[in-house]
């Protein structure tokens, strides 16, 4: 298999999923600007989702960029990534309806780990296909965004037990980390 296909593939598997995310969002029964403040809760929830799948689309694009080839763990991790990304909109809804509820949060919270795990597995999945000359292993080094974003997630996850605020902040925070553009792909690919 080509690198395109995957990428294609995941592409349109992504596309999908913000669709889906997009028709959680109805309009209010009202017509005044004033109906719209029961939504707050379901547009943050969406607006941070969205957030999350473009930094996923982001970096799977720079990663597919150091593929030299695509081997079966490549294809089961990638596969992996998007069954977590998958259940964005799922856990985004739920969160939406409940946001001030801990178990919402706590699996949105898991959902956010899950995905991050396996971007972590598809990461390590594609260096070990190409050895010590990897690309982007010499791009990501020790990787340590990647794995702070999973500590975080913990934290976040074991911290709604006693100060609920705090995960979402860190979702937030995690967020914020990535979406600053990570130019060591492009470095690496540029030398």
């Amino acid at each position: 298999m080509k690198k395109n296909r995957l990428e294609a593939f995941s592409d349109g598997v992504l596309a999908i999923i913000i669709t889906i995310m997009v028709l959680e969002l109805k309009a209010p029964e009202g017509f005044e600007i004033e109906d719209l403040k029961s939504l707050a809760p379901k547009f943050l929830s969406y607006v941070l989702s969205f957030i999350y799948l473009a930094i996923y689309w982001n970096n799977h694009h720079h990663l597919m960029h150091t593929v030299t080839k695509i081997t079966s763990g490549i294809l089961w991790a990638n596969m992996n990534l998007l069954f977590w990304l998958s259940l964005i909109p799922f856990t985004t809804s739920w969160l939406g309806e409940h946001i001030t509820e801990c178990d919402p949060m706590s699996l949105y919270g898991f959902n956010l780990l899950m995905a991050g795990i396996s971007y972590w597995i598809l990461t390590n999945r594609i260096i070990a296909a190409d050895g010590n000359d990897s690309l982007l292993l010499r791009a990501i080094g020790k990787d340590f965004k990647g794995k702070i974003s999973v500590v975080l997630y913990l934290i976040a996850l074991l911290s709604l037990q006693f100060i609920y605020g705090l995960a979402p902040f860190i979702f937030v925070i995690v967020a914020i980390m990535w979406i600053i553009p990570d130019t060591r792909i492009e470095k690496s690919i540029e030398h």
